[in-house]
């Protein structure tokens, strides 16, 4: 006897819900249509569904994500880094307490090295027919944002390795849900030929056939809800083996419009409005802003704001973060989150005074004020100028506290998480860190705009 089973996957939403009623609607509808006919489905999501970007998701702390994958009827998930080192210790601990399916992953630990009660490390189901489906899941390893929030990330490819080969001697199928990226999955594929199929997320990559690697097939839909992605597996009972699988994409724009789609949208940004709307302080004057203006009151402000908050000796952020200005009047959590809704935390990198240097006449790059910046937690479009406290330069004489800059000594530069991964700035990615979390800029500008006395 043979059963053809099927698998619908979804990874990298990052809370974009203009994609989500038309992706919703044809999960519910393919899985009624597949149990119908008798037929094995199962829907599962990759991580990075929940991103604070969007109002609903950061005023009702992901809750509404859950609430939104119970009504699709996953059958499981594991998280992104975005659930992961975005939510502070206690709303992730609680993220999933409503949700109808487990949390399968592998990797995460308490700071005291217990398992969280919430996550299962693999997960088995079964078709009606009998066919047993072993689950297992790592995320991303971001140890040093992972242990400021109070968790133990482990390395994902040991901890991952060690878990498939007990479950491999319990099930038919290996199914993994890999929040780790394209390369990772490839060398998994590798490494670990008991896998029968990767769902892939993370680098947001494509494969709009699938991907056989050394007898695994990779699969992966993309970002924001572009494609969900579907694979089949046909299993002989008889020799108990996986004789045929394919992956495949379905498009969302392809897909037909979900009745009131666009009021539905549009209530579930009313609602995250509503849900920021206390007033957190009041402001007497107007702070305009522009990205390409270094003299923009809001930013030298929010500059100000980073320093004072990490105690550094100067500071360093880009007019891009900040995405808007503030009117005067009531300044809500819904006005700061408008202006920053970045997922980007504060840091502290320490230099040394000839990194300092190199990193500012980097920084005079012409190019980089208009860049279109892409990841690395930024949702804003350009870069924008850069913005420094305490910093005074003139050609390529660099003052800090109105001294030049000595090449041996060790300053402490406030600045942004994204500036440490190594895209912009080499130095700061080598350098000794320290990111302060779970707090977002947005925290740090409210915090100095309450401390102005305004209102």
């Amino acid at each position: 006897m043979k059963e053809t089973i099927h698998f619908y996957h979804t990874n990298d939403l990052h809370s974009h819900f203009e994609n989500w009623p038309r992706i919703r609607d044809l999960l519910i509808e393919r899985k009624q249509f597949h149990q119908d006919k008798g037929e094995a489905v199962f829907l599962f999501d990759i991580g990075d569904h929940a991103d604070r970007w969007h109002p609903l998701t950061e005023g009702s702390k992901g809750k509404e994500n859950i609430r939104l994958l119970n009504e699709a009827g996953y059958d499981a998930v594991t998280i992104g880094n975005n659930e992961g080192i975005t939510f502070s210790h206690e709303d992730l601990h609680h993220l999933y307490d409503e949700a109808q399916f487990p949390v399968v992953l592998a990797n995460l630990f308490t700071s005291e090295g217990e398992r969280p009660h919430w996550v299962y490390p693999t997960y088995i189901t079964s078709t009606e027919k009998g066919t047993k489906i072993g689950i297992v899941a790592v995320t991303a390893e971001y140890p040093a944002f992972y242990e400021r929030l109070g968790w133990l990330v482990t390395p994902a490819k040991d901890e991952l390795k060690a878990q498939v080969r007990v479950l491999k001697q319990k099930v038919d199928i290996v199914i993994f849900l890999s929040h780790l990226g394209i390369r990772e999955d490839e060398w998994v594929a590798q490494e670990c030929p008991e896998i029968d199929v990767i769902m892939g997320g993370h680098t947001h990559h494509t494969f709009q056939q699938g991907k056989l690697q050394n007898q695994t097939l990779l699969a992966a839909a993309g970002k924001h809800g572009a494609y969900t992605g579907k694979v089949e597996i046909d299993f002989d009972h008889q020799t108990s083996s996986v004789t045929r699988k394919s992956a495949s994409l379905i498009e969302t724009s392809g897909l037909k419009e979900s009745p009131k789609e666009k009021q539905e949208i549009q209530r579930w940004m009313d609602r995250g409005k509503e849900l920021l709307s206390t007033v957190e302080t009041s402001l007497k004057d107007p702070l305009p802003h522009h990205p390409l203006d270094p003299d923009s009151v809001l930013s030298s402000l929010l500059a100000d704001a980073l320093l004072e908050w990490c105690e550094a000796d100067c500071s360093i952020i880009t007019g891009g973060l900040l995405l808007d200005s503030l009117s005067a009047g009531p300044v809500t959590a819904f006005d700061l989150h408008r202006i920053l809704p970045h997922p980007i935390n504060p840091c502290v990198v320490e230099l040394e005074g000839s990194e300092l240097k190199e990193v500012l006449r980097q920084a005079q790059n012409q190019d980089w004020p208009t860049t279109v910046v892409k990841g690395l937690g930024f949702r804003g479009s350009i870069l924008g100028t850069f913005i420094y406290k305490n910093i005074l330069s003139h050609s390529y004489t660099f003052k800090i506290g109105g001294e030049v800059i000595q090449p041996d000594k060790v300053y402490r530069v406030a600045t942004v998480d994204m500036f440490t991964f190594g895209y912009f700035f080499p130095e700061m990615q080598r350098a000794k860190k320290e990111y302060f979390m779970p707090e977002f800029l947005r925290d740090v500008l409210k915090h100095k705009l309450k401390n102005m006395g305004a209102g």
